[in-house]
């Protein structure tokens, strides 16, 4: 994929972070979010960034760059046409290691890659596990809001995605317990409401 490269002469961690919004805006393009209100889709892999960078992140105040960097990328590669060496090019081996870690199969069925989740989620790197924490946070954020969340998405379908996140997250929470935490919360005794009717976000979980 062609896109602007910055001079890489400027160490500030700011620079460095502007940068890789920008690069990863221009990647994702067009696209939107699914929600009601199809917001620009950066919006979400910079929501996944600001939650590893704040608190109760167990990164927070002093998060890497890298873990970052890859946080704002890690869908550029599963749904756009950016490639591995792209990525390698523009921010080195570390960052796109993290970003292919936290990439689908897109050749699996969806069953196959929500199933792979799950069993590669403790074997991932830390980076990878931090990523994916604060992915599921924001998703699950977002599921929990009629503005949030997909339209046309069933109760029955947003209790199954928050069990089928448990799982992944089960998997690598000890990585960031303040994440954790929070995610645990949300499996416990967060609800929904949907058609004017309030429902636990996960069914099965006290």
């Amino acid at each position: 994929m062609s896109l602007p490269s910055s001079s890489s002469s400027d160490p500030s961690v700011v620079s460095q972070l502007l940068a890789t919004a920008h690069w990863a805006a221009l990647a994702h393009g067009q696209q939107r979010r699914k929600s009601g209100s199809q917001p620009a889709y950066i919006q979400h892999p910079l929501h996944v960034a600001s939650l590893l960078a704040s608190p109760p992140s167990s990164l927070c105040p002093d998060p890497p760059l890298e873990i970052l960097q890859a946080a704002i990328l890690h869908d550029t590669v599963e749904d756009t046409d950016v490639t591995e060496q792209d990525l390698q090019d523009r921010f080195g081996p570390v960052v796109t290691r993290i970003v292919m870690e936290c990439s689908d199969d897109k050749d699996l069925s969806k069953e196959a890659r929500k199933q792979a989740q799950i069993d590669s989620a403790p074997h991932k790197s830390d980076g990878a596990k931090h990523v994916k924490l604060a992915d599921k946070l924001s998703n699950l954020t977002d599921l929990m809001s009629p503005e949030g969340r997909p339209a046309g998405w069933s109760v029955k379908r947003i209790q199954e995605y928050f069990i089928w996140a448990k799982r992944v997250t089960d998997r690598c929470i000890d990585v960031n317990p303040g994440l954790g935490a929070q995610l645990e919360e949300l499996y416990k005794s967060a609800t929904f409401v949907h058609s004017g009717k309030t429902f636990k976000c996960h069914p099965d979980y006290e």
